[in-house]
């Protein structure tokens, strides 16, 4: 996925740690970065003035590559962004699009020397975003179009290409989306539509109009039917010439090539909010059923003490059992109760009559 910075981190570190030094330093040090950009990083001790750095990074665009590998406007930039302190090496190195020889002592000479190498640290992004904002400075060109303008893939990562299409009096940038996850597909959708109700109110009437849409857009076309197939629909931005007058070219192109980036970041920062706040209050309703069994539980636990403590600590209850002798009387209590003229009673009325037998049988002898 594309980082929200221009400079490479591992590239910058690499450089300072080189520009640091105390000694000279020999350093051979290749770097891949994104799966598809190489960064070789060539340092010697007997040139300690000097650093090669050469790229290998795929274009925007691959119908575009002219004599070692890049654009005309893209090595125009590259020389009026580093000025003298660094200089293009004509052809590039073997394998490379591009070998840039730094001048150390005209760096060690400046103020701002750690600006100035997270500046060259920056180069892969300056790359990229050439062909693009050479792109949209055309917007108001005057073209003779034979037929409809024929949409251009671009790829700023293998996995994640967008389309440019350019029209008579603007540009439109559309960004098909796939998701893994349907979870994310449903989070996205909801942003957009969130997207398309806060720029068509009066408020943001200046940003580039935006439109989502389920299905592929009429500007493509014809285009193979593995590029159109998502899971979250086309998200396209119309850009005119008043989006990218002055520094708003610089603004609108990194925007543009960072949406991908700045999308997955707020799906993945959203589905984060929702686990926490679950998290939040499934561990609020814990601690209130834990808390009413607790109190539950001192209750009864309370309860019996105090009903134990009065039967056994009670000085009232002492005194009467050292009065009336309560064992003495419960052994009464299960002795057989006497009434006088009961076994005349029982004699009379409940004697069991005695039967005799009608055979009678003679003892033998």
């Amino acid at each position: 996925m594309a980082s929200f910075e221009k400079a490479s981190p591992a590239l910058k570190e690499i450089l300072l740690k080189i520009y640091r030094s105390e000694n000279p330093i020999e350093v051979d040090h290749c770097l891949h970065e994104f799966g598809s950009v190489e960064y070789h990083i060539q340092s010697s001790a007997s040139d300690p003035q000097h650093i090669y750095l050469s790229i290998s990074t795929p274009l925007l665009s691959q119908g575009i590559l002219l004599s070692y590998g890049l654009p005309r406007y893209t090595t125009e930039l590259l020389n009026r962004t580093y000025s003298d302190v660094v200089e293009l090496e004509e052809p590039a190195r073997e394998g490379f699009q591009l070998t840039l020889r730094i001048n150390l002592g005209k760096i060690s000479k400046t103020k701002d020397a750690e600006k100035l190498i997270t500046k060259i640290s920056s180069v892969q992004a300056i790359v990229l975003s050439s062909q693009l904002k050479e792109m949209l400075k055309n917007v108001n060109s005057q073209e003779v179009s034979r037929g409809p303008y024929r949409p251009i893939k671009l790829v700023y990562h293998p996995r994640e290409p967008f389309f440019v299409v350019k029209q008579e009096a603007s540009v439109i940038t559309i960004f098909p989306i796939r998701f893994k996850e349907d979870s994310d597909v449903i989070i996205a959708t909801s942003f957009f539509q969130e997207l398309m109700d806060v720029g068509s109110s009066g408020a943001f009437a200046k940003a580039p109009p935006c439109h989502w849409s389920p299905i592929p857009p009429l500007e493509l076309r014809g285009e193979p039917i593995e590029e159109l197939s998502t899971n979250g629909g086309f998200i396209s931005f119309e850009i005119s010439s008043r989006h990218v007058e002055g520094k708003k070219l610089e603004k609108m192109v990194w925007s543009l090539l960072n949406f991908y980036a700045f999308l997955k970041y707020h799906v993945k920062s959203t589905k984060g909010f929702i686990q926490r706040r679950l998290r939040k209050r499934l561990e609020s309703l814990v601690e209130v059923l834990h808390k009413a069994s607790t109190e539950e539980d001192h209750i009864e636990k309370a309860q019996g003490r105090t009903h134990k403590r009065k039967l056994i600590t009670s000085s009232r209850f002492r005194f009467f059992r050292k009065r009336f002798n309560f064992k003495k009387k419960m052994k009464h209590f299960r002795s057989k109760i006497k009434i006088h003229g009961l076994d005349r009673f029982r004699r009379r009325w409940l004697r069991i009559p005695t039967l005799s037998s009608v055979k009678r049988y003679a003892k033998l002898r």
